[in-house]
């Protein structure tokens, strides 16, 4: 068997059709069916069938794009001894995900890869919650976050790493009238107005907890993605928010006061491929990452 045969059926899984396939690795459609068709004559089954507009596995090709992982992995660990004996790790990672997770662990992590042979490339994009294991498609290491498991939604068969568990604060304009209390509860907050994050994005799940507790709906005035905007807009007293107490720098513009009688916090998690997974160079940053996790742990930045 050709590990590109079976690469392509994973991949064409993944993707969906031969088209995305094709743009994702800056090939021809028409390059790919051919291989495509080589694969099927090599292994004398049908591998795909018609379905829609495009194709979709047969169980023959199913079963051979599950052993697409394990032949990769193989080919990672052996090529990982041989790093091992040169010495040391080698190679470019690509790292993508979570804007605010990264800020946090990245710089740490690139200090300590200093002395290395390993490359690092970052991309960074922020996604409700069951997306972000796709992009394990396209990086080697994603930085993803959930509010309900360790392992984010629709990651389960992708390697995951926790590198922390970092609470979820409310942050209140420097006037607000509930800056100096020591924690908040739901009730506290609910008459409020909030600065959301948009429909099924982890924080979303906090508040409608707190909705859940009080037995009532509160006012998202503003659905935002991004975290310095959120800030901003709480510093200008224009509502409240959630913001992770870690990878929050408050500079005195607001302050941040732990919320209980509600679960408020998310694990942060590295996502790979297992067979990315195997690449020495992957499995010392995955290792530099949690380690940056580690170290936040009990720690605020400010």
């Amino acid at each position: 068997m050709d590990i590109r045969h079976l690469e392509l059926l994973r991949d064409l899984r993944e993707r969906g059709s031969l088209a995305a396939v094709a743009a994702a690795t800056h090939r021809t459609p028409s390059a790919l069916s051919q291989q495509l068709r080589t694969a099927q004559r090599a292994v004398g089954v049908p591998l795909v069938e018609p379905h829609g507009r495009g194709l979709r596995l047969t169980d023959a090709g199913e079963l051979l794009a599950d052993g697409a992982d394990d032949v990769a992995a193989a080919l990672a660990r052996v090529a990982a001894r041989l790093d091992e004996h040169r010495g040391r790790p080698t190679g470019r990672v690509s790292i993508a995900g979570l804007p605010s997770g990264l800020t946090a662990l990245l710089p740490g992590v690139l200090t300590l890869l200093a002395d290395t042979d390993v490359e690092i490339t970052v991309d960074d994009f922020d996604l409700a919650e069951h997306d972000y294991a796709s992009a394990a498609a396209d990086a080697d290491i994603v930085i993803a976050h959930s509010l309900t498991s360790e392992v984010p939604a629709g990651s389960e068969g992708l390697r995951s790493t926790v590198l922390t568990r970092e609470p979820l604060d409310v942050a209140l304009p420097p006037d607000h009238p509930l800056v100096g209390r020591a924690h908040l509860r739901p009730r506290d907050v609910i008459r409020e107005d909030w600065i959301s994050v948009p429909e099924h994005y982890p924080f979303d799940t906090v508040l409608q907890r707190i909705e859940s507790a009080c037995g009532t709906a509160l006012h998202r005035r503003l659905r935002i993605r991004d975290n310095h905007l959120v800030a901003a807009l709480v510093a200008s007293g224009e509502g409240i928010a959630l913001l992770p107490r870690y990878t929050t720098r408050t500079a005195d513009e607001f302050v941040l006061v732990p919320l209980t009688e509600v679960h408020s916090a998310r694990w942060i998690v590295a996502l790979s491929r297992p067979d990315r997974a195997e690449r020495a160079a992957v499995a010392l940053v995955t290792r530099q990452l949690a380690a940056a996790g580690a170290a936040l742990m009990g720690e605020r930045i400010r």
